[in-house]
């Protein structure tokens, strides 16, 4: 009878704790859920009602004003086009590098690759700073041109790491030995048979990366100077500046208008901006989280 007692009450113990669980789990997605809602609700809102503070949780005076403005905006096309293409580009870089990178360095055989290892968690925990970057940048010629958005980043230690992991523990060393027995060479064997098993971790390098690059703007305000070159995220700063500045040779109803214009717009870029984003991600979720997990745990 005792035992039963206890039973029951760690069992409405447990309950307790569990609703618990439940219940700052809620809070915490109210919290990460709100700031999210509030923009897109800021985005379909008029004007007038998001510069008053109207706007709480649902649209006020239900506007696709904002949208419209953006959309207009030669500016800002140019910058989202720029934007796909450097993320592309960036996204098919760095993927490549990393893997030629990684591959060699989880394999055994491979001399040297515990002092090349060593090499790359140094440039790690030290940088050289921004000064050094911008003159190995300038005296390569890459300044103001594309490739000083593609190339001086394109490959991250972390990425690297997390990508010779998975070769170590998805790639056997037996693997390798019976191919070299077969008069398989090393690239046929990556392109073949490592490239087909690694769809996990090369969607994973491919979301970081394109997340990245695509949310990147201060190497594009250090290296670019002209307009025709800056991405979505440069053109989004100097259009939200040039609206907040335009204002000062007009009337006062006019620079109201276009102050709320820019508060409106503000929220529409935001929108704008992330929907590449989360229209990628759903097609990655299912080889992002088997590669992460054996990337990181494993090795």
């Amino acid at each position: 009878m005792k035992k039963n007692t206890t039973s029951i009450r760690e069992s409405f113990t447990d309950r307790i704790f569990l609703w618990a669980v439940y219940a700052f789990l809620c809070i915490v997605m109210l919290i990460v859920l709100y700031p999210l809602i509030y923009i897109v609700s800021s985005s379909l809102s008029s004007p007038e009602a998001v510069t008053s503070g109207q706007v709480w949780l649902w649209p006020v005076d239900f506007s696709l004003e904002g949208y419209i403005e953006v959309l207009q905006n030669s500016d800002v096309l140019r910058g989202f086009r720029n934007s796909i293409l450097y993320t592309i580009g960036y996204t098919v870089i760095a993927v490549v590098l990393t893997v030629i990178f990684a591959y060699p360095l989880s394999r055994e055989s491979f001399y040297g690759r515990t002092i090349l290892m060593f090499f790359i968690l140094f440039t790690m925990l030290f940088y050289g700073g921004l000064i050094p970057e911008y003159l190995v940048v300038q005296k390569l010629g890459m300044l103001d041109t594309p490739w000083a958005i593609l190339i001086p980043k394109a490959m991250a230690v972390w990425q690297i790491i997390i990508a010779r992991t998975f070769f170590q523990s998805s790639v056997p060393e037996e693997l390798v030995e019976a191919s070299e027995m077969d008069g398989c060479s090393s690239l046929k064997f990556l392109w073949y048979i490592v490239l087909p098993l690694s769809k996990p971790i090369i969607a994973v390098l491919a979301l970081m990366y394109a997340v990245y690059q695509w949310n990147s703007y201060f190497d594009a305000m250090i290296f670019l100077k002209s307009e025709e070159l800056f991405p979505l995220q440069l053109e989004l700063r100097e259009l939200l500046i040039v609206q907040s500045d335009s204002g000062a040779n007009m009337d006062v109803a006019e620079q109201q208008r276009r102050t709320q214009l820019a508060n409106l717009m503000r929220y529409s870029l935001i929108v704008i901006s992330s929907l590449p984003v989360l229209v990628i991600y759903p097609f990655a979720q299912k080889y992002f989280v088997k590669g992460m997990l054996i990337g990181s745990v494993k090795g």
